[in-house]
C-alpha cells in the first residue's frame, strides 16, 4: 500500500497485491554466523526461566556444540551472574564482543555494559526493545551453533521484538506446577503460534522435592497440571526438574558450569536434532 493511499482500490492503478511484506528481521553482525536462536520463554516471573536457560546452554556445550546466551531480560538480567561474569564487554569499530566462560560459552548482557551491576534498567518499551535488537545485530557472536534467548517473563514489547526481529528457530516455554502458571503459559503458547514460531515444548521446573533421606518426591506446589496442557496443545514435556538447592548455590556462586544438567539433556538432544 501506498503512503497517499485512500483504501478505495477501484481507480488505482497500483498493484498491491503482488507485493510483498517487509521483513522485520534485524541484520546479523558482519563477523557473526549463528546457525540457531531458540528462545527460553514463561507466561510470568519466579519460574525458574534463566536457571533452566543456563542448563540447557550448559547441556548443548556439552555436547559439544558452540553456545551464545543473549540476555533479552534487560530489566532483570541474572546470566552474567549465573556464570561468574563481572568484567565489563569490550568492544572495537566492528561492535561489542560477548563475554565468555571458562568453558567457553558466549554472553552478552546489559549488566556487562553497565558502570554498576546493581544500577536499574528504567526504560520505556521500545528502547528496550532497541538494545534487543542492538544485542543482535552490534554483538560480535562470531560462529555460534545455537544461541539461547533469555526473555523476559510474559508477552510484551521485548518478546514480541524478538520474535519478529530474530531468525528464532524454536521456542521452550518454562512453567512450574502451579494451576495459575499454567493458565498463564497458554499465553505464551498462543503468541508464539500467532507469530509463526515452532514451540519444542515444556520444562517444568520446581515440579517436586527429592527427600534427602527417602528420597520420595514431594509435590512443594500441588499436583502438576501439564500433561493436561501439554496434550491439548499436542506439545512435549521435555523436562521436569526438581527445586534443587545445589543448582541454587551454584547459580549464587557463578559456577553454573559444573551444575548437573542431566535432567535437560534429552531436550538439549532433541533440539539439536530438530
Amino acid at each position: 500500500m501506498s503512503e497517499g493511499c485512500s483504501g478505495s482500490c477501484e481507480s488505482c492503478s497500483q498493484s498491491c497485491g503482488d507485493r510483498k511484506a517487509e521483513s522485520l528481521l534485524a541484520a546479523q553482525n558482519a563477523k557473526s554466523n549463528v546457525k540457531h536462536v531458540i528462545a527460553v520463554v514463561s507466561g510470568k516471573g519466579g519460574v525458574g526461566k534463566s536457571t533452566v536457560t543456563s542448563l540447557l546452554a550448559v547441556a548443548m556445550r556439552r555436547l559439544g556444540y558452540s553456545v551464545g546466551i543473549l540476555d533479552a531480560d534487560l530489566t532483570g538480567p541474572s546470566i552474567p551472574q549465573a556464570f561468574g561474569l563481572h568484567e565489563p564487554a569490550a568492544g572495537s569499530d566492528d561492535g561489542i564482543f560477548p563475554a565468555v566462560t571458562k568453558d567457553g560459552i558466549k554472553v552478552m548482557s546489559v549488566n556487562l555494559l553497565l558502570p554498576d551491576a546493581a544500577d536499574p534498567v528504567v526504560w520505556r518499551g521500545p528502547v528496550l526493545a532497541g538494545a534487543v535488537k542492538q544485542f543482535w545485530s552490534d554483538v560480535i557472536w562470531g560462529d555460534v551453533d545455537y544461541l539461547f534467548v533469555d526473555l523476559p517473563p510474559g508477552t510484551g514489547d521485548v518478546p514480541l521484538t524478538v520474535f519478529q526481529s530474530l531468525p528464532v528457530n524454536g521456542v521452550v516455554i518454562v512453567t512450574s506446577p502451579q494451576a495459575l502458571v499454567s493458565m498463564i503459559v497458554e499465553k505464551a503458547v498462543r503468541m508464539a503460534r500467532m507469530m509463526n514460531v515452532p514451540v519444542y515444548g515444556f520444562v517444568e521446573n520446581y515440579s517436586y522435592l527429592a527427600c534427602p533421606d527417602c528420597g520420595k518426591h514431594i509435590e512443594v506446589f500441588g499436583k502438576s497440571k501439564l500433561n493436561e496442557l501439554a496434550l491439548e496443545y499436542s506439545l512435549p514435556v521435555l523436562a521436569r526438574l526438581p527445586i534443587d538447592p545445589a543448582v541454587a548455590a551454584l547459580c549464587d556462586a557463578g559456577k553454573m558450569e559444573e551444575a548437573d544438567v542431566s535432567g535437560v539433556m534429552a531436550a538439549a538432544e532433541l533440539m539439536s536434532k530438530a
